[in-house]
């Protein structure tokens, strides 16, 4: 929404008609900037409330003996993340003017807030692209957790945080990225990548980071027997994990409709009841649909292959649901919504399949559920965008889905992006395993992963518990009550019971 003085001069008439509409504008757009940064700041705390969904997620679907030892790297994950995105990762993804490659300004929030050509930047805008990062570095602890040194996390999280995401991130979301369809002077197939929320720059990176984090440390003692055969390692605690999920449910609120950043935008002539704020809403119900189609689409398909219901299961296909309509969110119709959670369902329970086969292990299915049903998402998107809301949200005359008849140009971009992202996390953060490897500071010891990190690296259990599933903490050897065998009176002893 904006206010021309030229517009309100005939209506005020007087000597003084010209200041007084430029005084009212001047007025209204200091109110437009109050609104839509208030609203972006409410989004940023609902993107940051996500790391207590991650927490309470990532403590329920490990083994109580490491419970501490994942919530302190939950914790890291924030803390480190904000001094390097402070430091570094913001003026890499964000620093305009810059190239298409990398950010060049605004390296310790230097110059913030400022408007430039570019846009306009201030410590909202920081703040929202903050819980971003830290939320993909979250999504890489799932997946290397009970067997990861200490300070492997602080290294990686604060590589992947002030580095590795926002060069990604600069690519597809800054105005001067080389494939952001916020580039109109250089877009890539004329069209630019419609990633909206993140299901490539989030959820892809944080996956394929932890894809390689956990292929190189190898799966976790007693995931696969000695004949090759899967062995369940179950979560200590299924409510946990539940609360994980619907916090995370909660703050995919802020994550998809908050990425649109302002509100106050009319569509089409203003005193309508169509804006802006009708886009956050229609986000907010795909992003609902497509979570809410995965998890049943899990239920019952778990149930016709394993015959049970699973809760843990639900939760993780709801959560790939969100995974996967995150790229789409604000062009699909809800509808459309619905076809995307059914299919990443199906992508999250097959890739599950094929991890077990490949003998890998990632408690949390962190890499199968973010980079795979993320990586569907983009290609969902190049198939199902709707012509009226991608020229609303991002501008007329542009490529759509190819199977709403926009041809094939926003698919082909698509998979540029899944490409190039899996390239450049492998390219990066894989090396960066290795070497953490070499070094022995990635893997911690067989005896200190028999023996639980939170006893041995963290000075004690999170909590008085007994896991029957852990073989660890039993004794070596176990006495066995003797119970009397009859209770009929014997008259060698008697009459006393036997």
């Amino acid at each position: 929404m904006s206010c021309n003085a030229a517009e309100l001069l005939p209506l005020l008439g007087g000597t003084n008609a010209s200041a007084a509409a430029s005084y009212l504008c001047d007025r209204f757009t200091t109110v437009t900037y109050a609104v839509d940064n208030t609203y972006l700041l409410f989004s940023a705390y609902l993107v940051f409330a996500m790391q207590l969904g991650f927490a309470m997620l990532c403590a329920g679907s490990v083994r109580a003996k490491n419970t501490m030892n994942i919530m302190l790297t939950n914790v890291l994950d924030a803390a480190a993340g904000s001094l390097s995105y402070y430091l570094f990762g913001f003026a890499l993804a964000f620093g305009a003017p810059s190239n298409g490659f990398v950010g060049r300004h605004f390296f310790g929030l230097k110059n913030i807030p400022e408007s430039t050509d570019s846009g306009t930047f201030d410590y909202s805008f920081f703040l929202y692209q903050w819980a971003f990062a830290i939320a993909a570095a979250g999504i890489t602890s799932g997946s290397i957790a009970e067997r990861t040194q200490f300070v492997a996390y602080l290294i990686y999280s604060t590589f992947l945080t002030g580095f590795v995401y926002p060069i990604v991130s600069h690519w597809f979301w800054s105005v001067d990225g080389w494939a952001s369809p916020t580039n109109t002077n250089n877009l890539l197939f004329g069209s630019g990548v419609i990633d909206f929320a993140g299901s490539g720059v989030v959820h892809m990176v944080g996956g394929v980071a932890g894809l390689w984090g956990a292929f190189i440390e190898g799966p976790r003692i007693g995931r696969f027997d000695r004949s090759g055969r899967s062995v369940v390692l179950r979560g200590h605690s299924a409510s946990l994990v539940v609360l994980g999920t619907f916090l995370l449910w909660f703050g995919w609120y802020g994550f998809n409709p908050g990425s649109f950043l302002t509100i106050l935008k009319a569509y089409g002539s203003p005193g309508g009841y169509y804006g802006q704020w009708s886009g956050v809403g229609r986000t907010a119900v795909t992003t609902t649909l497509a979570g809410s189609t995965a998890a049943l689409t899990t239920l019952f398909g778990k149930r016709l292959l394993a015959g049970h219901w699973n809760v843990i299961d639900v939760c993780n296909g709801l959560l790939g649901g969100f995974a996967a309509i995150t790229a789409g969110c604000s062009v699909v119709e809800p509808w459309a919504a619905i076809v995307c959670g059914f299919v990443a369902a199906w992508v999250l329970i097959g890739l599950n399949k094929l991890a077990e086969k490949v003998k890998y292990d990632d408690p949390l299915e962190a890499a199968q559920l973010h980079a795979g049903c993320g990586a569907w998402g983009l290609l969902f998107t190049g198939l199902f965008a709707s012509k009226h809301y991608v020229g609303e949200v991002y501008g007329v005359d542009r490529p759509y889905g190819l199977f709403m008849g926009g041809g094939g140009r926003l698919l082909a971009a698509q998979v540029i992006q899944i490409l190039l992202v899996f390239g450049w996390v492998t390219a990066t953060m894989a090396p960066l395993f290795l070497i953490l490897n070499k070094l022995k500071l990635l893997r911690i010891s067989s005896e200190d992963e028999t023996a639980g990190m939170d006893m041995t690296r963290h000075g004690g259990f999170a909590y008085a518990y007994h896991d029957e599933d852990d073989l660890s903490q039993r004794p070596s050897f176990m006495m066995r009550k003797i119970e009397p065998t009859s209770t009929t009176p014997s008259p060698q002893n008697g009459g006393r019971n036997v």
